[in-house]
């Protein structure tokens, strides 16, 4: 993944929000705080973010309210101009952009899919679904099939006639999430877009996500305030607070080294052997006997085997090639609560 070139580079991004932010900026000492900011009479909505993603990744950014993240991802698409830094979408700065050629980009590389849904009520969802490609001049029959194909993708097939009020909350987030599908996205930003649904639907809505990415692997940055759901979507995790990303790592990493206090407090009650996959705890150059575990098992999944046990190094494998060994000591006090 990190091999080539990101598909978003977000570089010392700044987005200071008051009177005249550009010359603040100009005028701010450097490591000046957010709390000494805010008392200058700003806001730093994004404060110094430097943070890629790469293709087919799925970046989920959380923190809580005020943190930052939904200004960061409006960053990304220019729904927000930056005050500081640069942001590029494959190779082209979108600052620089014409706003012909920003739409364009948005048009035709971008879905954004929101907390609220925004469906349009007078429209079926066929129609609701079609109506972005309604937008770009596409013929009835072109945007009718292509609204049909997602329709099949996101399991709506035989309401394509209904309005939005004869659909159940998650009928209608998956509306939405087709919608924003319909026109082919390379980058998919979705804020929040489970949060308003009920916990049987919100991971019925997390199990489609994760079906849909396997199937189209796209590139998604995907805000949540639920750690839980960051867990269980993210290849990588950014976490922020006062505008800043505390840390931004993969989820194993995330709860068994937390950069920050702020970032240890929102892993603390997680089970970490729930998180934690074999592949995490091998060392490259350590040598077990017996039978390997695979790389993707999590230590919750191996806890009889642990237990039972009694190899002090245990191979790991990936894809059948053993990558090295992981110490059972150690897998075991993940398990146990006993991993720093």
């Amino acid at each position: 993944m990190t091999a080539h070139k990101p598909v978003i580079s977000c570089q010392n991004v700044w987005k200071i929000f008051g009177p005249d932010p550009k010359a603040f900026i100009k005028s701010m000492p450097e490591g000046m705080s957010y709390d000494e900011i805010r008392a200058a009479g700003y806001i730093a909505g994004v404060k110094n973010v430097s943070i890629d993603v790469h293709k087919g990744e799925m970046l989920v950014i959380m923190g809580l309210s005020g943190s930052g993240k939904s200004t960061l991802v409006r960053c990304f698409s220019r729904l927000h101009d930056i005050t500081g830094g640069t942001i590029t979408v494959e190779g082209q700065d979108i600052m620089s952009l014409s706003e012909k050629d920003l739409i364009e980009l948005r048009r035709s590389k971008m879905g954004m899919v929101f907390q609220s849904f925004g469906l349009l009520p007078h429209r079926t969802v066929l129609e609701n679904i079609a109506f972005p490609l309604e937008m770009r001049g596409q013929d009835k029959h072109t945007r009718r099939e292509r609204a049909l194909e997602v329709i099949k993708l996101v399991g709506l097939e035989g309401r394509e006639d209904y309005f939005p009020r004869e659909l159940s909350g998650g009928q209608q987030q998956r509306v939405g999430i087709a919608r924003s599908l319909a026109i082919e996205p390379d980058i998919w930003f979705l804020d929040e877009p489970f949060s308003a649904l009920d916990p049987l639907i919100r991971k019925e809505m997390q199990d489609e996500f994760l079906r849909l990415q396997q199937m189209l692997n796209k590139t998604i940055v995907f805000i949540t305030h639920d750690f839980d759901e960051a867990l269980r979507l993210a290849d990588r995790i950014a976490i922020m607070k006062d505008g800043a990303v505390e840390q931004c790592d993969t989820p194993d990493q995330i709860v068994l080294n937390p950069a920050t206090e702020y970032v240890r407090k929102f892993t603390e009650d997680i089970d970490k052997a729930r998180v934690v996959h074999a592949g995490v705890l091998a060392q490259a150059q350590a040598f077990g006997e017996g039978e390997p575990q695979d790389a993707r098992t999590t230590v919750h999944d191996m806890a009889r085997m642990l237990v039972n046990d009694s190899r002090e190094m245990i191979p790991v494998q990936r894809d059948g090639v053993v990558i090295g060994a992981m110490s059972r000591k150690h897998a075991l006090d993940v398990l146990l609560g006993g991993a720093s």
